[in-house]
């Protein structure tokens, strides 16, 4: 069943993505070579708590930490660790909180130092993909119309888009219906109708779309070991139109909307 949400739920949906786009701020301030994925997740998790929150993804399905962290060819849920972040590096930040009984969820794909221009050009096309999915999601669209776009966008660059892993619904709970994929057709799927709340997150990868999943149990990463990138904003339909709940400008406050 998909839940529409109240004026009054919106608005305690916005202070939870509001906190998620700060969480990822502080996290803008500290990534750099030769820091741990782990360090990050302590980075968040504390900033998590300290502003009333509690991170979500934290014992999720037994999720063992607060934040995913997925360097490189990890496409997503990478588990943070020990390892070192190294120059040229890119790594997915995916982060979520509960505040006040509402969900806020979001992903960005940092550089580590200077990084590629054919990573560049891959982070650039996935977040400028996120971008035109949101374009779509207007009221008596269709969740089909949010994929095509997304995937149109990134196939005509040379990329491909993951299909095992999907955005989603979100409210009281993390993932909620319905499951929005990154592909499709448009006029298929579910109908958008005002007070949905969404989570959309293209993952495209630089090579093939095939992916594996680690030992770990959690780690997604592509099959033939070329990177990933992932980007995620929450919205909600609103007066008939995307409103973008979750936020980027405390990370482009670090640095700068001009990273790609």
């Amino acid at each position: 069943m998909i839940y529409l949400k109240t004026e009054e739920e919106i608005e305690l949906m916005r202070h939870a993505n509001r906190l998620v786009g700060k969480t990822l701020g502080e996290i803008a301030k500290v990534i750099a070579p030769g820091v741990t994925t782990l360090e990050l997740d302590k980075v968040a998790d504390t900033f998590i708590r300290d502003n009333g929150a509690r991170p979500s993804f934290l014992g999720y399905s037994g999720f063992p930490n607060s934040i995913c962290a997925s360097v490189n060819e990890q496409v997503v849920h990478g588990i943070p660790s020990s390892y070192r972040l190294k120059e040229g590096d890119v790594v997915s930040i995916d982060i979520g909180t509960v505040l006040n009984g509402y969900n806020g969820d979001s992903a960005y794909t940092f550089c580590v130092g200077e990084v590629s221009e054919e990573v560049k050009r891959l982070l650039k096309a996935t977040k400028e993909s996120l971008y035109k999915g949101i374009e779509v999601a207007v009221e008596n669209n269709r969740i089909g119309d949010i994929g095509a776009t997304i995937q149109h966008y990134c196939e005509e660059r040379g990329y491909s888009v993951v299909r095992e892993l999907v955005g989603h619904g979100i409210g009281k709970e993390m993932h909620e219906a319905p499951e929005v994929p990154n592909y499709g057709k448009r006029g298929y799927g579910p109908l958008l109708r005002n007070g949905m709340c969404i989570a959309i997150e293209p993952m495209i990868n630089m090579g093939s779309r095939n992916i594996v999943i680690e030992k770990d149990g959690w780690t997604v990463r592509t099959r033939d070991k070329k990177p990933s990138a992932h980007f995620e904003h929450t919205i909600a339909i609103h007066n008939g139109k995307p409103e973008i709940l979750s936020t980027f400008e405390y990370i482009e406050e670090v640095l700068g909307e001009g990273e790609f």
